[in-house]
């Protein structure tokens, strides 16, 4: 990201970042708490990306809305207004909802109408996490942006004020059908009612966070309050998570199943036509239809991301107001079938690799298939090297099995058969979690096996790529000589796959062979 001097906002591409006047920074050396303190990501409800949304969930930038947006939201306020002037009866605007949708309120019962739709959905279970949260909040501002709402400009700009100052609501993982409701708790707490969470305050009384950082609690209008707890934002908030990283791990699950094949002299005559002199026939399916599986498992990843990235910048609403025209309309965008169906085919997806690479991580540690030392250790017997390691990828491969099963095919109908078919989308996002969660530490378990098995073949070298993934792997772990407390050692290589410096290291070596055969270089975000 390239900063120029003497502006006061540098825009590339959808962000504005504030560096102040006659400033010219190199962008890698400014901390994170500049980055706190100076960046924005500008929210138009139309072109929000996955990476976009996990950075605010990390913190990395603080929101702002477009002018457009500001534009759009004001309009569609203004039909909601009018509706309520003229006495129109309109589903959420001056009705009961769900299976009171046929029952007119008072306009003196209007605002406790309001208060009693947000107040009656109740999750339970562990809250989502701080980033989580992060990610719902912002999401759920993108799409009011878009100005298909009603809400009002005042209360969206409250949201983003608490998004600023990371003012976070409790928000329960379980409770949701994936339909209508889900974001009944993020805007409990933005009205100043249940629990909050923010840097300065911890887990406190979400009047008093608010107060503590001069925010004022949200007093609803009509509309709002239907206009703030329908969509799919909960379940596609997890699912930008889950997919950014499925891309990360399944990029580097090729170049773990390459460490594999180098570790048991597998033949690379099944990839392609440049090989070297080989006498093996061919290897077993985990080695010799690597591109095939982990092909299938990336097109599948890059079909799940086009269907979320147009669900992250969709008017989820019901009902959703059309300012041009002047009227509201009823729909059904707020069901979550799209992202619960996609979510459900992510994990399937991406298990694969995870199905792949322990049953390499078997092959590594059999000396029967490896022709090396049993379990990648000297003195067996003595030492049990990588045998429960092994288990271990083993059993989290086993529970992934039971979480592929699709939770979309599972729909029970709810308020009195009015809400009759549901996605089960919040359960399909927390199983993909769970899922790619899975893959990593599977696929990490293998990075180990396969720097391990490396050193019985020393002084042979592999490919520079490969061992400078070797070179990284040590550190963080060193070999192994006798048995140790091996769980941190997972961890740690779960980390380099969680951050990616797997593919960080052997990236520019990808880049000057695709360069030597004349190939475009990879995306910057690939």
């Amino acid at each position: 990201m390239a900063v120029q001097e003497h502006n006061d906002f540098v825009n590339v591409g959808k962000k504005e970042t504030t560096i102040g006047k006659r400033q010219s920074l190199d962008p890698k050396k400014v901390s994170i708490c500049i980055l706190l303190l100076y960046s924005y990501l500008s929210l138009d409800g139309n072109s929000l990306t996955i990476a976009d949304l996990v950075r605010l969930g990390k913190g990395l930038f603080n929101i702002k809305l477009t002018t457009e947006a500001e534009e759009k939201i004001n309009e569609a306020r203004e039909v909601i207004e009018t509706i309520i002037k003229e006495n129109r009866v309109v589903y959420g605007v001056n009705t009961g909802f769900g299976k009171f949708a046929h029952m007119l309120i008072p306009k003196d019962k209007l605002i406790v109408c309001v208060c009693v739709c947000v107040c009656v959905y109740v999750g339970v279970g562990t809250p989502l996490s701080v980033e989580r949260t992060r990610m719902l909040l912002a999401l759920r501002i993108n799409v009011l942006a878009k100005g298909y709402s009603g809400v009002s400009m005042e209360t969206v700009q409250a949201m983003v004020k608490a998004f600023n100052a990371s003012c976070l609501s409790w928000v329960p993982e379980k409770g949701t059908v994936g339909a209508s409701g889900d974001l009944a708790h993020l805007t409990l707490g933005l009205m100043g009612e249940g629990r909050m969470w923010s840097p300065q305050r911890g887990w406190d009384h979400a009047k008093t966070v608010l107060e503590c950082h001069g925010l004022t609690p949200l007093v609803l209008k009509p509309k709002e309050g239907i206009g703030l707890i329908n969509g799919t934002q909960m379940m596609s908030s997890l699912a930008a998570e889950a997919v950014e990283r499925a891309v990360g791990v399944a990029r580097q699950a090729d170049i773990i199943a390459a460490l594999s094949l180098e570790a048991l002299r597998g033949t690379t005559k099944a990839f392609h036509n440049s090989h070297r002199t080989c006498d093996r026939v061919q290897d077993a399916y985990t080695l010799r239809c690597i591109p095939q599986v982990h092909g299938v498992a990336n097109d599948t990843i890059a079909f799940v991301k086009s269907i979320l990235t147009t669900e992250l910048n969709s008017a989820t609403d019901n009902p959703l107001v059309f300012a041009e025209r002047g009227e509201t309309i009823s729909g059904g965008n707020f069901h979550g079938e799209y992202p619960a169906k996609a979510l459900d085919y992510l994990a399937i997806g991406v298990h694969e690799l995870a199905s792949m690479s322990e049953r390499r991580t078997e092959r590594l540690v059999n000396p029967s298939l490896s022709e090396l030392p049993a379990f990648l250790v000297q003195d067996g017997g003595l030492n049990s090297g990588f045998m429960i390691a092994h288990c271990t990828a083993a059993a989290l491969v086993s529970e992934s099995k039971a979480l592929c099963h699709p939770s979309s095919v599972d729909s029970l109908s709810t308020s009195a058969a009015t809400e009759d078919h549901v996605s089960m989308g919040g359960w399909a996002a927390r199983k993909a979690l769970r899922v790619v969660e899975h893959v990593e530490q599977v696929l990490a378990i293998e990075l180990l096996a396969a720097c391990q098995a490396l050193e019985f073949l020393r002084p042979l070298k592999s490919t520079t790529p490969l061992e400078k993934v070797h070179e990284l792997v040590r550190t963080v772990v060193r070999p192994w000589d006798h048995d140790r407390q091996m769980s941190p050692d997972i961890e740690a290589a779960h980390t380099l796959l969680r951050e990616e410096k797997v593919w960080e290291a052997a990236r520019p070596y990808m880049d000057q062979y695709r360069d030597r055969l004349g190939l475009k270089p990879l995306p910057l975000d690939e």
